[in-house]
């Protein structure tokens, strides 16, 4: 399968979870992230709203919530046309939605952190290899947001959450892809040798 094939095979499959696995699944993410040590000591931590099918994050948003961590969302930059932000997000961030129809925390009303400061970052993806490599929509918004990431500097660890089901034998890594620390899913959290723990 091509790029463009994979994804529509995995976004079907996901897609096709009924609601008792998807809970399910939310729960062992939770547990599978509570295995990282960047997790337990994390005090920023930036994760996605769960969309198109992508495993369920609100138990994990949750449990952050009740640790008292400082929790960022994903945003589309209005200027920087690609590139992602991070806006803190609680109970009373003022949403709305983007082009794609998420919901993200209102730019003009939040200060956005420097991704290179955040402690945690968890990314959504569509599939993953063996080796850590991620495939993801295919817009390229983490990848470019990210690129600092391979410079020396402070730079946050990159953790990956899928379903277990979203696993292929192996992916193209392309010399643009950031590299993850570790993907988490609901059968385990998943380490990679380069960027171990």
């Amino acid at each position: 399968m091509n790029k463009t094939e994979l994804r529509r095979h995995m976004r079907r499959q996901r897609r096709a979870l009924n609601h008792r696995q998807r809970q399910q699944a939310a729960q062992q993410l939770l547990h599978s992230l509570r295995q990282s040590t960047h997790f337990q000591h994390s005090r920023h931590v930036a994760v996605y709203l769960t969309n198109d099918g992508e495993i369920d994050t609100s138990v994990f948003i949750r449990d952050l919530q009740r640790r008292g961590k400082t929790l960022y969302l994903p945003v589309l930059h209005p200027l920087r046309k690609g590139h992602l932000s991070f806006l803190p997000f609680n109970r009373q961030s003022r949403m709305i939605k983007n082009r794609f129809g998420i919901s993200e925390p209102d730019f003009a009303s939040h200060r956005a952190m420097p991704a290179r400061f955040i402690n945690l970052i968890c990314m959504p993806l569509v599939a993953f290899d063996e080796s850590g490599n991620r495939l993801g929509m295919g817009g390229g918004f983490y990848d470019r947001t990210l690129a600092f990431s391979r410079q020396p500097g402070n730079k946050p660890r990159l953790i990956g959450c899928a379903y277990e089901l979203q696993k292929t034998a192996a992916l193209p890594a392309e010399d643009w892809d950031i590299p993850l620390t570790a993907i988490a899913t609901d059968a385990g959290l998943h380490r990679f040798q380069a960027h171990a723990e």
